[in-house]
Order: structure tokens, then sequence, then C-alpha cells
């Protein structure tokens, strides 16, 4: 009765896998609609699909007896409406939350690995639940166990990443570079459809064109992060800064040319026209996206033919020609390709070596030619050197006003925190004096014991105004160095916290300063928000001083909603420095700083060195102050 049962479950399987299809197919076409500009589809055919993916995993449960976990990320938190009744998402605000509920959820489920592994599931689940009654005669609920696990393997939760060994650690690399190569097609297919309306616009109605092509350009952006991602090629944004908006004369008026206006409006549609039509990049994306597609599939057409037509060739041959010889009927796959086809098992075994060297000699070059399609992209999309100078002086422009603001804010931080307790602590301390000289003579035993408060108090006093000092610049950081300053803020750090990395010699002293007490925030907030592990990286190359900061929090961090992350970049951005932030809802955070700066190599601070202010002549070290951490002054 058992084994009865098992094939029926089997067969029932069958039938309920192969709408799997269906739901691959919606996907498709909901894609297509997305690259014609219908962007509101995709998201909640893709949630749809998971009703099938929940209802695979509980029949996984009752009929093969293997229980599978969920394996998606949270679900992103709704849409907080502000003081004012306004919904914010970064430095944009909606009236209502529609368009921000949306693409929280659109990037939800685009960045979700899990929904990765749920589209091949979908795909291959029919071709497997197909053999799956052939499995079930032979092997009874055995079989139905195996495509349990099966199941849970594509569609159940991964705690952490498999280690993969020897040559199935290299076959999954280069499949995972042959789905990047297929991503990068795909992309560029997407990024020319959406090129048509901007150039439409731009020959028709020009004024029209620049909100399109603005919106257009997080396409390209969209293109440049995602294959950044997958081939740690980075392609920079190119686009020139945005134009100000136009200042009124003292009439009133806005001037254009000779032409004057009583409203902003048409001025500024003006600039930014002018602004779209000058920018050279925005003519290199339309270039792109007409280059583009046909390089990446030219590229990735030879690898995918070579990789399936393999593995299809070893399921034609192990698994479709006996199943296919039972019922007397042949399936030319073979004779497609120009070769025998087999018809017994010799032939199976003699084809056997073509098919799967055919497999892997389309494997090997994957990764190879997926970043030789990224620096293709990266010449079309990439930032010409008239773009890099321009951002600059924008960037530099913005940061000015900022790094001002911020110094001036600290020095009142200073002077606060000088005035309201070290001054106080040295009128009271001078107050005691007097009363000791008052009562040395005729009460010695007063004049004693406010000696000795005054002693306690120049501790305290000593103490805070070290607390002060590791504030404005942490002595450690001058004595040991920016790495091993880290180590130091880590250990004091209540997380477990990992520091890797070498520096092979010290930075300018400010950009020490500013990074150090950037990681102190990045650690700061790690803990605040519920992390129990944080990994930093330090690294430097090309005149690049790089520290990575991942910790295994909720995620969720955007810079536009906490001050802490916005004042980590307006310190950034006195140095040229930038923040990278990648958090997805549910975790892990990222933090990238990267600061450009010159290192100078083999400079350490020495035993016994000479104390701040007599630096010995012609020695470039920083001179450091003989104050420790945690001991008295030397």
């Amino acid at each position: 009765m058992t084994y009865v049962r098992a094939v029926g479950r089997a067969f029932a399987l069958a039938a309920f896998g192969l709408l799997s299809w269906l739901d691959v197919l919606l996907e498709l076409l909901t894609f297509g609609l997305l690259c014609l500009g219908l962007v509101f589809f995709l998201g909640p055919a893709i949630e749809w699909a998971r009703h099938r993916s929940a209802t695979a995993r509980v029949l996984a449960g009752r009929w093969c007896g293997v229980e599978i976990e969920p394996p998606y990320l949270p679900e992103p938190p709704e849409p907080e409406r502000e003081r004012d009744g306004w919904y914010r998402d970064g430095n944009t605000l909606y009236k209502r939350a529609f368009w921000i509920r949306w693409s929280r959820r659109l990037t939800w489920v685009m960045e979700d690995p899990a929904a990765q592994r749920e589209f091949m599931w979908q795909l291959l689940n029919p071709l497997v639940t197909l053999l799956l009654p052939v499995f079930a005669l032979l092997g009874g609920p055995m079989a139905l166990r195996g495509y349990g696990h099966w199941t849970r393997w594509w569609l159940g939760r991964r705690p952490g990443a498999v280690v993969k060994i020897g040559a199935l650690r290299w076959v999954h690399q280069r499949l995972e570079s042959l789905g990047h190569q297929l991503g990068i097609f795909a992309l560029s297919v997407v990024l020319t459809a959406f090129a048509v309306w901007p150039v439409a616009l731009l020959l028709v109605a020009p004024p029209m064109a620049a909100p399109v092509v603005r919106w257009s350009r997080t396409i390209a952006n969209t293109l440049r992060r995602e294959v950044g991602t997958w081939t740690g090629v980075r392609i920079p944004t190119p686009y020139l800064p945005a134009p100000p908006l136009p200042t009124p004369r003292p009439d009133g008026l806005f001037q254009v040319g000779q032409q004057l206006y009583e409203e902003p409006w048409w001025p500024v549609q003006l600039s930014r026209t002018r602004w779209v039509m000058r920018d050279r990049a925005t003519w290199r994306d339309v270039l792109a996206a007409v280059v583009l597609p046909p390089v990446s599939a030219l590229l990735a057409l030879p690898t995918a033919v070579l990789v399936f037509g393999g593995f299809l060739g070893l399921i034609d041959l192990w698994i479709w020609r006996p199943i296919m010889a039972t019922w007397n009927v042949t399936w030319p796959w073979f004779s497609i390709v120009g070769l025998p086809e087999p018809s017994d098992t010799a032939d199976a075994l003699a084809l056997t070596p073509i098919a799967l060297a055919a497999f892997l000699l389309g494997l090997v070059p994957t990764t190879f030619l997926a970043k030789q399609a990224v620096r293709f992209a990266r010449l079309l999309l990439g930032p010409t050197e008239a773009s890099r100078l321009a951002q600059r002086v924008d960037r530099l422009k913005q940061t000015r006003t900022d790094v001002t603001v911020a110094q001036a804010a600290e020095l009142r931080r200073i002077e606060r925190d000088l005035h309201d307790g070290i001054q106080s602590r040295l009128v009271a301390m001078g107050m005691k004096l007097g009363a000791v000289e008052a009562l040395v003579d005729h009460d010695p035993a007063a004049a004693k014991r406010l000696a000795a408060e005054l002693r306690s108090a120049s501790a305290e006093a000593l103490t805070e105004l070290r607390v002060l000092i590791r504030g404005i610049h942490p002595p450690v950081l001058s004595e040991r160095g920016l790495l091993d300053a880290v180590r130091a803020i880590a250990l004091d750090s209540p997380l477990k916290a990992e520091v890797t990395g070498s520096l092979p010699g010290r930075v300018e002293e400010p950009v020490e300063a500013c990074v150090y007490f950037a990681v102190s925030e990045l650690l700061g907030n790690a803990a605040k928000h519920g992390s129990r592990r944080v990994f930093v990286t330090v690294s430097f190359d090309d005149d690049l001083l790089t520290l990575v900061v991942v910790d295994d929090g909720p995620g969720g961090a955007d810079p536009a909603r906490g001050s802490g992350l916005r004042g980590i970049e307006r310190r950034l951005g006195g140095f040229d420095g930038r923040l990278t932030l990648t958090s997805p809802i549910g975790g892990p955070t990222s933090a990238t700083v990267e600061v450009p700066c010159q290192l100078h190599l083999g400079l350490r601070p020495r035993p016994g060195a000479s104390p701040p202010g007599t630096p010995e002549e012609g020695d470039p070290r920083p001179s450091s102050p003989k104050t420790n951490t945690s001991s008295e002054t030397a």
C-alpha cells in the first residue's frame, strides 16, 4: 500500500510541477512589460509565484517527509508618515505611501538570493517531476524522499555559505559566471528598451525629455551597480552634475539669455534640457543601448550553447533515451548537432565524453568572458576625464560648506566642554586653594582635608581632560597608527569584532582621524541596532584607503534617516572620500569607507621618541603626545 501511495503521489507531484512553467511564463511576460516601461507587474508576479513554492514546501513535508523552512528575507517595513503628513524616501517626499511601498517590495524580491534559486527551481522542477513517477516505480518512498531533499536544496533556508571543494567549487563558480553573462545580456536589453523613449522625446519634444532621461538613467545605474557586484569591475557614474536652480534678478524676474520670465518653471526646464542634451554621457548611454546587447550576446552565446547543450546531451543519453526506448520513441537531440543518435548503452558510453567535454569546455571561459563584457560596458558607460573633473569640482563645492559647518560645530563643542567641564573644576579648585591659604595657619587639619579634596578634584579634572583629548584626537592613533587604533576600538566594542588587513605605512594624520571616527561611528551603529558580530577589513591600493565594516544586523540602514551616517559622509567629504552603504532588509549591512590619500611607507613611531613640540630635525614622522589612554602622563 505504501508503494502504491508513493507512485500516486509521484504522479500528483509531476502534474503540480508542470504548473511551475506557468509561473515562469508569467514572470517572463512581466519582465517584457518592464522592458516596455510598465514597471508595476514584475514584483507582484514574483510574489504570486511564491505561493506555488509554499505549496511545494508543504507537500514535501507531508508526502516526502522532508520539512522545509521558508528562505526569504524579512518583508520590508511599511512607510512611516512624517510629522508634516508626507512620506519620505531618501531625499524625496511623497504624499502617498504607494510608490515607496512598491519600490521597497520590488527591491526586496529582486535582491533576495532565494528568489534567484526559486526561479531556477521553477525552470528545472517540471523536468525532474516528469521523471519522478519512473523513479517511484523503481524505488517507492525512497524516490519521494530524494525529491524532498532536492526541493529543500532549492527552496529551503541556507543558514550559511556552503563550502565547496575541488571540482564542485570550480563548477559552481563557472556556473555563476555564466549566470552573470546572461544577466548582463538581460540588463542590456532592458537598457535598450528604456533608451528608446528618451531619444524619441529628444527629437520630438526636447523640454519633456529631461525628466524621462533622468528616470531612464536609473536603469543604466542599475546595470553599473549589478555588474560591479557580479564581476568586481566597477563602473562609476559618468553624468555631469545637475544645474542649480535659477536665481531671480533684483526685479524678481528670471533671465535666460535675452528672455525674461516671471515664474522659474520654464527656466528650470530649459536649463535641465541643455544639461541633458550637452552631457556626453546621455548619448553614450544611447550608444551602449545599441551596441551592448549584441556584444554581450556574442560573448555569452557560445558558452551558453556548449553548457546547455552538453547538459541536455547527458540527460538525453542516460535519462530520456532509456525512457523513450521503452515507448519506441526517438528524440533526435544528437542528430541536431550532427552526431549519430545512440541506439544502445555502448553508443551512450561513447557519446558521454563528448557531451561532458562540451559542458566543461563551455564553463572554462565564462569568468573571463563575463569580465570582458563588463570592461566593454565600462568603455561606454564609464565616466570620461571631463565628467570626472566636473563631478569632483561639484563634490568639493558641496563638501566645502559641510566641512566648514562641521569644523565650526566641533569648535563650539570643544569650547562648551572646556567651559562647562574643565573650567568650572579649575574655578572650584582655585576657590578651595584660597580657603586652604586662609586655614593653613589657624586650622591645619581643615587645610589638610581641603588639600586632599583638591588632589581628588585634580585627578578627576585630568581624567576629564584626557577624555576630551581622546575625543579630539585619540593618543593611540598618534602612537600606534590607524590599524592598531581600529583594533583598539574593536576591542572596546561590545560586539564580537574581527579586524583584518594591513597597512604598509602611515597615512596623513587628518585622514587617520577622519577614518578612525568613521569606523567608531559605524561600530556604534552596529551595536545600537542589534548586531552581534562585525568584521572590519583595512586595505590600501592605488592611493586609496579602504575600510569595509560588515555586521550581521537586521539591515535597512539609510543615510537619509540617521544623523550619524550623514555625519560620516560630511566628515569624509572634506577629504574627497566616500561612504558606500549596502543594507538590504534582513541584513547583512556592509559599509565601505574610501579615502584617496598618500601612504608614508615605513614610518612608525619609535620608543623613546622626542616629546611633542620638539621633533627631531629631519624626522618626517608625525609627532605624538606621550600620553597613554590608561596611565599617567610620562
